[in-house]
């Protein structure tokens, strides 16, 4: 029999050493961003240098792929995943591999897309029962945490299906899961990722599995059923046809108190609402589960009736703050508008005043635009909120009249002006503001939060009439389903890692572009809900060829439209039945491809909630040929997120180019900088083996147009 001393066991459940760890997805369950580590110091960062680099493989070489994984470190072993969406395991101090899990392995299951980061759960009664789950596509996988193998006794052979237990049947929708979900005693809490265009949409529910089996144990509906509270804030049958209002990003848990913090993303179509009008409860909520039976405790609407994909974009931030004298546990969310909302972690209670603002009203057909939005009285957005004359890029004249151009004859910029077949100034962007690397949070109160402060142009375009889907062309499909991805030109959009359509017969046959419109491919979903016939109009649009397969010759006499519980186009929300779809996602930028705003275009700012002020802001990255030209520090768009130490230091690389870069801060200055194989748009973490203390970032390129990458990459201290 193998004996293990007390402090072995506490080693596998992840207890000793619990500061060396980097233990859940943004460090803790409480999504803090913290660590207690403080051998790394403003005083001695410069020394700072690489330890090793592993490289986990899978680079596209379209420079498509990406990493954007928070890796796990755990007693010496780092978790992470790979550009092509493989879990592995590597010693933490040397980067040696040491196993390695493909889900496509697997008889039926299938990957897709990114991922973020990974679970880790240790039975108590168990010590050698020690498990990663990994959720990617539609599928969860427990593995074994010393081997990567499955472990049987959970769901299916190791994986459960998360199109099952939805509530409705979803058939060929898209569902997949990009970032983790907590892990609180036995139960693991998980969301997922939906489509948000005018296709039809899945439902996007709260779920708690038990850990050991996967079976299902608690279910929160988000857009309600009827009976339940909120389902009056929709039409009377949202809830059969509607979808979205799902947490894509991840969650933050009080242990303690047993409240699981889960914050939503919109409804689907996420520009167009006539199909939803009201306040749509609980999609762009942050709610407050009973963690154990999934009951609401309490929540809060932060866009009412989205119609600008305002999702919240990250997993909210426990934090402890003092107001009165008396110290309050606190939760603080960002926002895609550069917002900080913070509430009383028990009550929901807004820390600081929550004012409901009136908004401009909508012209589209069909629309009502919720008249008033909430906004808080501190601290002041993070991002800025109007684009005035007065904040048109100045790098050079020519981007000066260049922008101006364009300016003169879009609609006028206002907060929450709603879409337009004009074109409409969202700003932050779509992208933020905050985005999905979420913000950190020191012991004394004090929220870190990089920001895009970019603006996009959102432009409306009426969609075919048709009495019902099949009589669609395959224009028309894709104009609805696809353009607002791929444009309307088909040139694909590069800095959203959105590949060109144009000339796709050179690259591709039809065989081909049927299998990727199935069964997706990379971060594009599965249009499956589409019927053969229109899977097939699609394709011979993009190849302009003519049908010739018997289900394109059978467009002519249309199929029977599918039935509302069949996952299919269903009314409502079916292909044909929404007015309006977009031209896209559209930054706002220069003939040179530089941001039509002023800079900063990004930035890192350090906010004190004990008082709602800003302690300091700074420019995040920049463009080496615009500083050599004498443009000061512009900052550059960013992903991923920061850390902040008790040794002194935020760490955050998220920048356009390419750098890790660690700050002071108590005042921002820029410490150290590293220049990485491929820009680190992800979260670094921090821990410690053997008393040495490193950080670690995933180098996977692939956004914003910068090549793509395949390293993490570890530093220490001499």
């Amino acid at each position: 029999m193998k004996w293990f001393t007390p402090l072995a066991i506490l080693q596998c459940l992840g207890i000793a050493h619990a500061n060396e760890n980097w233990s859940a997805y943004l460090g803790d369950k409480g999504a803090r961003h913290y660590s207690e580590l403080k051998q790394i110091t403003p005083e001695n960062v410069q020394s700072l240098r690489p330890a090793w680099t592993f490289h986990a493989g899978g680079v596209a070489a379209n420079n498509r792929s990406q990493i954007q994984c928070n890796p796990l470190i755990i007693d010496g072993t780092l978790y992470g995943t790979s550009p092509s969406v493989e879990a592995f395991a590597i010693d933490a101090q040397t980067g040696k591999e040491l196993w390695r899990f493909n889900p496509t392995d697997q008889p039926g299951i299938t990957k897709t897309g990114v991922n973020r980061g990974l679970m880790y759960w240790a039975d108590a009664k168990s010590p050698n029962d020690r498990r990663i789950y990994f959720a990617n596509d539609h599928f969860l996988h427990a593995l074994d945490a010393a081997t990567g193998k499955r472990i049987p006794s959970f769901g299916k052979d190791g994986s459960i299906d998360l199109k099952e237990n939805l509530g409705r049947d979803i058939g060929g929708l898209a569902l997949n899961v990009t970032s983790p979900g907590v892990i609180h005693g036995d139960l693991l809490i998980l969301g997922m990722r939906l489509g948000e265009g005018p296709a039809p949409a899945a439902p996007g529910p709260i779920r708690a599995f038990n850990v050991r089996t996967g079976k299902l144990v608690w279910r929160f509906n988000t857009i309600p059923l009827p009976g339940e509270p909120g389902h009056e804030t929709w039409p009377p049958k949202a809830h059969e046809t509607i979808g979205g209002a799902n947490v894509w990003t991840g969650f933050a848990l009080d242990e303690a108190r047993g409240i699981v913090f889960c914050p939503t993303g919109s409804a689907a179509f996420d520009f167009w609402g006539g199909n939803r009008i009201g306040q749509n409860l609980y999609a762009n909520c942050l709610i407050a589960l009973d963690s154990q039976t999934g009951k609401r405790l309490w929540h809060q609407q932060l866009v009412h009736h989205d119609l600008w994909d305002r999702d919240l974009p990250a997993p909210p931030t426990l934090i402890t703050v003092s107001r009165g004298g008396k110290k309050m546990d606190a939760v603080a969310q960002v926002t895609k508008s550069g917002h900080v909302f913070v509430f009383n972690r028990e009550t929901g209670e807004p820390v600081f005043p929550i004012r409901e603002v009136p908004v401009p009203g909508s012209d589209l057909i069909g629309e009502a635009a919720w008249p008033t939005q909430p906004l808080p009285e501190k601290p002041a957005p993070f991002a800025r909120q109007l684009f005035s004359y007065d904040e048109i890029t100045n790098i050079s004249p020519e981007s000066h009249r260049q922008v101006l151009e364009r300016f003169s004859k879009i609609r006028p910029h206002t907060p929450f002006a709603p879409p337009s077949r004009e074109g409409t100034v969202v700003l932050p962007g779509f992208d933020g503001g905050a985005e999905w690397g979420g913000a950190a949070a020191d012991r004394d109160g004090v929220l870190y939060v990089n920001a895009n402060e970019m603006a996009w142009i959102l432009t409306m375009v009426e969609n075919q009439k048709t009495n019902d889907s099949t009589s669609m062309s395959g224009e028309t499909i894709f104009t609805q389903i696809c353009a607002a991805c791929h444009g309307l030109d088909r040139m694909g959009n590069k800095a959203q890692n959105v590949p060109p359509l144009s000339g796709i017969e050179q690259r591709l046959k039809k065989a081909d572009v049927l299998a990727i419109l199935k069964a997706g491919k990379g971060v594009m979903p599965s249009f499956g809900f589409l019927n053969a016939t229109q899977q097939e109009m699609v394709a011979d649009y993009l190849l302009g060829t003519t049908a010739t397969s018997t289900a394109a010759t059978n467009a002519a006499q249309p199929e029977k439209a599918p039935q509302p519980d069949s996952g299919a186009a269903q009314k409502g929300t079916a292909l044909g039945q929404i007015p309006y779809t977009t031209t896209g996602y559209n930054r706002w930028l220069d003939a040179n491809g530089y941001p039509a705003i002023k800079p900063p275009w990004g930035t890192l700012n350090a906010i004190d909630l004990n008082t709602g002020e800003y302690l300091w802001r700074t420019p995040l990255g920049e463009f080496p040929e615009l500083t050599a030209k004498g443009v000061p520090t512009t900052g550059t768009e960013n992903y991923g997120g920061p850390v902040v130490t008790a040794g002194g230091l935020v760490f955050i690389a998220a920048s356009k180019d390419e750098h890790l870069r660690a700050f002071d801060k108590k005042t921002g200055k820029e410490l150290w900088k590293f220049k990485l194989p491929a820009a680190g748009y992800a979260t670094p973490s921090t821990y410690s083996v053997n008393g040495r203390q490193y950080v670690v970032i995933a180098c996977g390129g692939g956004k914003c147009g910068t090549p793509s990458g395949d390293a993490y990459m570890a530093f220490c201290l001499p």
